[in-house]
C-alpha cells in the first residue's frame, strides 16, 4: 500500500508538529499518508503547508518559536524528578524565575551552567538561560514567573503553568488490595416506574445499592452522563456529547429536586400530569430522548420558578463561581440554542463569537435563562453526589465509575465555547481494523496539541475535573487519544486519515494527578490498533487498561486467563458489541450484513466468527467450565467464570448480560441505519424490561457468583 514519496521539506514539518507521515495497518502493510492528507491536517493545525515556499517559512517558524517566547507555555514534570525550564530573553540581560505553588508559598529556582549560542529573532537578538527544577517540589498547579533584568522591551514579568504530578497514581485502597466486581450499564436503557423515558440518576442510584446490598457489587461503571443538546433534536449517542465537562439534565429525577416540597396545590397538579405524561413514555420499545426532555424541562421549569431559600441561593453562588467561565459559557450557550436553534454556525456571526459584545449584551437580556442552565448543572451536581453517597453508604468500595467519551460534537456546547483549542477541518476517527473494516469516522473535533500547552492545559483538567467529582473512578473511552489520534480531513473516508501524536506525559499526568486527588481509579480504554509501548506507559503510571475476552488471542490461540493482565478491567463484552447472548448468536454478524458492512461474503463472516467463538467455548471445556451441550444462558455464565480466572483487579458484567438481552446498543459505522443508542433494556425475546425484572432475573445470582468464582 505504498503510495508516492512524501516531499522531504513536507515531511520534515509534518514531524515536528507531531503528524504522522506513515503507519502500519492491521494487515502489517506498511503505508505512506497521502501528501493531501499531511497538508490538510498541517492546516487544521494552524500550520499553512499549501505549497514549497510556506512549507519553508513554517519550518523556520519551528525553529524560532521557542526563542519568541521568554518561558514555554507549560511545565510538566513528575514529583521526585525535578527537571529543566529554558529561558530565552534579550542577550546580555539577566533573569530570574520563581516557582509560584499553589498553596501560596514560593521557591526560586537556580540558574544551570549551561551555554546556548545567541540567537537573532525579528531583528533582536536573544539569549537562552537554563534553570533548574527542584526534586522536591509539591504535587499541584503551580506558576513559574520569569521576571528579566531591567529591559525596556521585555515585560516586567512573565508567567508559565507548572504541573508536578505524581509518579504513579495510588491506586484506591479496594484495589490495591484485592480484586473488585461490578456492574456495566448504560444508564438510559433503564427504566423504572418512576423513570420518565430515560433511566435516570435516582435509577442508578438504586441500582448501585441494590447490586452493593444483593450482590455485594463494589461499582457500577455507566455510560458518559455528559450534556447533549438543550434543544429537538438530542444526540443519541452517549459519545458524542455536546461538551464533556458538564451533565446531560435529561438524567435528573425531578421528583428528587428539594424545591419540589414548595410547590402549590395548582404546579403540584401539573407536576402529577407531567410525570404522569413521562412514565407514559416508558412503554415504547425505542427511548424517545427528545419527547422525555421536553415533559421533564415543563416539570423543571416548573420547579425553578418556584425560587431558592436563602442557603440555597448561597450554596448556587458559590457553585457559580467555582466552575466559572466555563459554566456561563455553557449554559449560554443553551439559552442561545434556545432562543435561535441550532446548529450555531447558523447563527449571526457576532453570536459565534462567544467572548464578543454580542453575546455579553445576550448574557445580559436572559440573565434568567442563562441561570436556568446553570441551575440545573447545579442540581446534578447534588444529585449526582446523591448517587455516589448512597453506593457507598450501601457498601460498595468504588461506587460510580463514571465514563469519558473520546471527544465531543462538531457543533455544540465546545465546539462554539473553546474556540480554536479544537481543530477544524479535519474530525476523529479510526483506521480500519478487523471489526471495523471501512474504518470510523467519530465526526469529532480533536484537541489542538499546541493549543492545549498554551493554555496550560486548563480545558483538560476543568473536564477530567468534573467527571471525577463524586465518583469512584474513571474510564477513558480510548485512552490512546492521549498518545496519538486519528485525523480525518473534512470530505475524506477514515482511510485517508493520519496519526497526530499528543504529549502523553502531560495529559497523563494531569489525569493521574487529578485522579490522586479524587481517590479514584483510572481505567483506559486501550483496545484496537495501539502504538507501541503505550500499555507499559499505562501500566508505569498505575492506570488500569481494558480486557474484553472475545479481543484476547496470543495469535491464533486463546489467550489463557492467566495471561491477563493484572491491572486491569476485564470483561466478555462491550458497548460496541452485542450482549453475550447476542455474540454467541452471531447477532453481530447479522446486523453488519443487513447494514451492508461487511467486506467479505456473509458465509465467509459467519464461518470465521463461528470458528472463532468455538475455539473459545473448547478452552473452557478443557478446564472444566463448560459441559458439552450447554444452553446460551449456561455459556454466558461459563464466559464469566474464565474471567474469574484471570488476575484482573476489576471484573464486571454487562447489564444486559443479566437479562440475557441480545441486541447490540450501538453498532459502531452507523447512525440511523440502526437504532443506535435508542434500544431499552430488554429481555431474550426483546420485551423491554425495567429494574424489578432486573433484580429477579434468574441469571443474575449465576454470574455475579461466576465472577467471584464461586
Amino acid at each position: 500500500m505504498e503510495s508516492a514519496p512524501l516531499p522531504d521539506r513536507l515531511a520534515a514539518l509534518a514531524q515536528a508538529h507531531g503528524v504522522a507521515t506513515d503507519y502500519w495497518n492491521w494487515l502489517g502493510e506498511h503505508v505512506t499518508v497521502a501528501e493531501g492528507s499531511i497538508r490538510s491536517v498541517l492546516a487544521a493545525l494552524g500550520v499553512d503547508a499549501a505549497d514549497d515556499a510556506a512549507v519553508e517559512a513554517a519550518l523556520a517558524e519551528v525553529d524560532d518559536a521557542p526563542w519568541r517566547r521568554t518561558l514555554p507555555a507549560t511545565v510538566v514534570v513528575r514529583a521526585g524528578r525535578g527537571g529543566e525550564v529554558r529561558v530565552h530573553v534579550a542577550a546580555g540581560s539577566g533573569v530570574a524565575v520563581t516557582a509560584r505553588l499553589e498553596d501560596g508559598g514560593t521557591r526560586p529556582l537556580e540558574q544551570v551552567d549551561r551555554w546556548v549560542p545567541d540567537r537573532e529573532v525579528d531583528g533582536v537578538v536573544l539569549g537562552e538561560a537554563t534553570f533548574a527544577l527542584p526534586a522536591d517540589l509539591p504535587l499541584g498547579w503551580h506558576r513559574l514567573v520569569a521576571t528579566p533584568d531591567a529591559d525596556p522591551l521585555a515585560p516586567a514579568t512573565t508567567t508559565a503553568t507548572l504541573v508536578v504530578t505524581p509518579e504513579r497514581l495510588e491506586l484506591p485502597e479496594p484495589v490495591a488490595s484485592r480484586r473488585v466486581v461490578g456492574l456495566m450499564a448504560q444508564l438510559y436503557q433503564v427504566r423504572s416506574p418512576g423513570s420518565w423515558g430515560v433511566g435516570d440518576l435516582r435509577d442508578l442510584a438504586d441500582l448501585a445499592t441494590w447490586a452493593a446490598a444483593a450482590h455485594d457489587a463494589d461499582f457500577v461503571l455507566v455510560n458518559p452522563l455528559h450534556a447533549a443538546e438543550p434543544v429537538a433534536p438530542m444526540e443519541p449517542s452517549p459519545y458524542l456529547p455536546t461538551t464533556r465537562r458538564f451533565v446531560n439534565p435529561l438524567y435528573l429525577r425531578v421528583e428528587d429536586v428539594p424545591e419540589v416540597a414548595a410547590l402549590d396545590a395548582t404546579a403540584r397538579r401539573r407536576l402529577s400530569q407531567l410525570a404522569a405524561r413521562g412514565r407514559s413514555l416508558d412503554e415504547g420499545d425505542r427511548i424517545d430522548r427528545d419527547a422525555a426532555w421536553a415533559v421533564k424541562l415543563d416539570a423543571l421549569r416548573l420547579v425553578h420558578d418556584v425560587g431558592l431559600s436563602a442557603s440555597g441561593a448561597a450554596a448556587f453562588e458559590e457553585f457559580c463561581a467555582r466552575e466559572g467561565e466555563g459554566l456561563l459559557r455553557f449554559a449560554t450557550w443553551c439559552a442561545l440554542a434556545e432562543r435561535r436553534g441550532l446548529p450555531f454556525t447558523d447563527w449571526p456571526a457576532e453570536l459565534q463569537d462567544p467572548s464578543g459584545p454580542a453575546v455579553l449584551a445576550f448574557q445580559q437580556e436572559e440573565q434568567a435563562l442563562v441561570d436556568f442552565h446553570r441551575w440545573l448543572q447545579w442540581l446534578l451536581e447534588q444529585q449526582l453526589a446523591g448517587v455516589q453517597r448512597e453506593a457507598q453508604v450501601a457498601g460498595m468500595s468504588l461506587g460510580i465509575v463514571h465514563d469519558l467519551a473520546v471527544g465531543v460534537h462538531p457543533v455544540g456546547a465546545d465546539a462554539w465555547g473553546l474556540g480554536d483549542t479544537l481543530a477544524r477541518g479535519v474530525t476523529v476517527g479510526a483506521p480500519p481494523d478487523p471489526f471495523n473494516q471501512l474504518g470510523q469516522n467519530w465526526s469529532q473535533p480533536p484537541w489542538r496539541p499546541d493549543r492545549l500547552a498554551e493554555l496550560g492545559y486548563g480545558p483538560f483538567r476543568d473536564m477530567v475535573r468534573t467527571v471525577l467529582r463524586d465518583s469512584g473512578g474513571i474510564r477513558v473511552d480510548h485512552i490512546l487519544g492521549l498518545f496519538r489520534l486519528w485525523w480525518i480531513p473534512t470530505g475524506g473516508s477514515p482511510a485517508d486519515g493520519t496519526y497526530v501524536y499528543y504529549d502523553h506525559e502531560a495529559l497523563l499526568g494531569i489525569l493521574v494527578l487529578e485522579a490522586q486527588r479524587a481517590g479514584a481509579v483510572v481505567i483506559g480504554e486501550d483496545l484496537g490498533v495501539v502504538a507501541p509501548n503505550v500499555r507499559e506507559v499505562l501500566t508505569e503510571r498505575g492506570l488500569l487498561g481494558t480486557s474484553i475476552l472475545w479481543f484476547e488471542w496470543d495469535d491464533d490461540a486463546v489467550r489463557p486467563p492467566e495471561a491477563y493482565r493484572d491491572l486491569c478491567l476485564s470483561t466478555v463484552t462491550v458497548h460496541d458489541l452485542p450482549p453475550t447472548a447476542g455474540y454467541l448468536t452471531l447477532e453481530h454478524v447479522a446486523v453488519r450484513e443487513a447494514l451492508g458492512l461487511l467486506t467479505r461474503p456473509v458465509q465467509e463472516e459467519r464461518e470465521v466468527e463461528t470458528a472463532a467463538i468455538d475455539r473459545v467455548l473448547g478452552a473452557l471445556r478443557e478446564r472444566g467450565l463448560l459441559a458439552a451441550g450447554a444452553d446460551v444462558d449456561d455459556t454466558v455464565v461459563a464466559l464469566h467464570r474464565w474471567l474469574a480466572q484471570t488476575p484482573s483487579r476489576m471484573l464486571a458484567v454487562a447489564l444486559p448480560d443479566l437479562v440475557g438481552d441480545r441486541r447490540a446498543i450501538n453498532q459502531p459505522g452507523t447512525n440511523d441505519e440502526y437504532p443506535n443508542w435508542r434500544l431499552p433494556l430488554a429481555g431474550p425475546e426483546g420485551t423491554p424490561v425495567d429494574l424489578d425484572d432486573i433484580r429477579e432475573s434468574p441469571l443474575v445470582d449465576a454470574l455475579f457468583d461466576a465472577l467471584r468464582g464461586d
